[in-house]
């Protein structure tokens, strides 16, 4: 007898730490650095309008002249990033993380972000679920 795939809820990061879309660049770059981690979702209010990578902000302090106190979270963030339900299946946010190749997935509900499911979040469910559902 199968047991149920779990959804994306069960492993994802809960309350993410988001930025707002007018915010410097160097401010992301200091938050994600003191919080050790690369994904910032990006926020217009309550609004979920981007996805800001630790990559992202690397690419544009790579450039000649770029000052990353003037230029905003808008100016490098990838619009209309991908998101999941929380209710999504894991099976499914991970076969789509990988196929694209992205490195996480935010989870909104009724339109408000209530967290990112990360590639090592998709490493942690992997490990507990060999170690439970696959252990003999």
């Amino acid at each position: 007898m199968s047991k149920p795939i779990p959804s994306v809820d069960r492993y994802m990061t809960t309350t993410p730490t988001t930025i707002d879309l007018g915010e410097s660049l160097a401010n992301a770059q200091k938050v994600m650095q003191e919080g050790h981690f690369r994904h910032l979702p990006v926020l217009d209010g309550e609004r979920l309008v981007g996805m800001l990578t630790e990559r992202d902000v690397q690419l544009i302090a790579s450039l000649d002249g770029a000052d990353l106190r003037k230029l905003t979270a808008s100016d490098a963030m990838t619009n209309a990033p991908w998101s999941v339900s929380p209710r999504a299946p894991l099976d499914e946010v991970v076969s789509e993380m990988a196929e694209k190749k992205y490195g996480s997935a935010l989870v909104v509900d009724n339109g408000r972000v209530v967290g990112i499911f990360t590639a090592i979040d998709a490493l942690t469910a992997f490990a507990e679920l060999l170690h439970t559902r696959l252990a003999k």
